[in-house]
């Protein structure tokens, strides 16, 4: 049964949907959307110049990032100079050459080496060609979801902007980025699935030695996802949990609870990462078990956080009832800020936030930002 302090903040959510604009929506006096279109457009096609990836081995936000601030109202000007600003800082390579092209029968004899970036997104412009991009993520997404942490879900996150965009290129862009850096984890089931809540598999995680004793080589994720996914305790554990109709809400519902509950990085990227999830998902027979493999890459990072207990209902309620901003101010402060993972936020909160009524989304935004505390 819903506590009254709960039923409080849902009546509150339902109210205030009305007052914010969909992300989408954003458009700053004095802002011509035509122009800043026209930028976008242009500055996320000149991305695929270079390689997804920069030295060593981080992943180019950058056009994603450029639909994400055009979205939330950013000028022509201001998505030149944060692309300027980007290339400078981040120094992204130009996208290496070929070794050999790839065939439809061949093709997933690559798969993981990302010195086949240019081959094979080669491939997958051509399948994208012939296909079309909604039906070639039909055709490859399912025989690529289990290295969906490919890395550390940014091949994922560049295919999903690429959906938002109905942008064949940048899908094609993205499923060749997605096979070169394709990165699976144990998956080794003893038993039948047993739970339904993502969360009840984190706590499991809790009481086992080996994850409080995890040797890395660096603290990138994807590190962190390769030491905790080889290990034998590891190997059956994204098998308990049931794969319905359901699973993405649900795992939606935990991955806002994670990052809620301590606001980390790993944390973002499991409430950001499930919106990717959604956006690709109606383009697949069944986006059940692209799901399944993406909690799976969240439990993989979450020793790294130190396995804390997410929190209570209480607890979250109590952020829900905190005052935020007005939404053009949090929109706002994203696109002045060049942090690469503030825009990310907010855009996903936001559009969260639409479809759910849920306020924890605007909470978390406005913290990102640093607007409340």
């Amino acid at each position: 049964m819903l506590s009254a302090r709960r039923i409080s903040a849902l009546r509150f959510a339902e109210d205030l949907v009305a007052m914010i604009a969909p992300a989408q929506q954003f458009n700053p006096a004095g802002t011509d959307r035509s122009a800043a279109r026209r930028a976008a457009d242009q500055l996320i096609e000149a991305t695929r110049r270079n390689s997804a990836e920069y030295p060593v081995l981080m992943a180019s936000h950058l056009p994603m990032l450029l639909e994400i601030l055009f979205r939330l109202g950013a000028s022509a000007q201001r998505l030149m100079d944060f692309a300027e600003f980007y290339s400078d800082a981040n120094k992204v390579p130009l996208l290496a050459a070929g070794v050999a092209p790839f065939t439809r029968s061949d093709w997933q004899s690559g798969l993981g080496d990302r010195a086949r970036e240019s081959d094979y997104r080669l491939f997958f412009a051509g399948e994208s060609h012939r296909l079309g991009g909604a039906a070639a993520i039909r055709v490859y997404v399912p025989q690529l979801a289990r290295g969906i942490g490919a890395s550390a879900l940014h091949a994922l996150m560049r295919l999903a902007y690429g959906v938002l965009r109905s942008d064949d290129a940048e899908i094609a862009t993205a499923l060749g980025y997605w096979a070169a850096t394709w990165f699976p984890l144990r998956d080794e089931p003893n038993g039948p699935p047993d739970t339904d809540d993502p969360i009840a598999l984190a706590a499991a995680m809790q009481k086992v030695a080996a994850f409080r004793n995890v040797v890395v080589e660096t603290e990138l994720l994807w590190h962190w996802m390769r030491a905790v996914g080889r290990k034998d305790e590891f190997a059956p554990l994204v098998g308990r949990l049931k794969v319905g109709s359901d699973v993405l809400d649900r795992v939606t519902r935990a991955s806002l609870t994670l990052y809620a509950s301590t606001l980390s990085f790993e944390g973002m990227h499991a409430m950001t990462g499930s919106y990717w999830v959604r956006l690709i998902s109606p383009h697949l027979d069944d986006p059940g078990q692209l799901v399944r493999y993406f909690w799976q890459t969240i439990l993989a990072v979450y020793p790294k956080i130190g396995m804390p207990t997410p929190l209570d209902d209480q607890e979250l309620d109590a952020l829900r009832a905190l005052t935020v901003p007005p939404a053009d101010e949090i929109a706002a402060a994203a696109v002045a800020s060049n942090d690469e993972h503030h825009p990310s936020v907010v855009f996903t909160a936001f559009e969260e936030y639409a479809r759910t009524g849920d306020p924890l989304y605007l909470v978390l935004a406005a913290k990102r930002v640093e607007l409340i505390t």
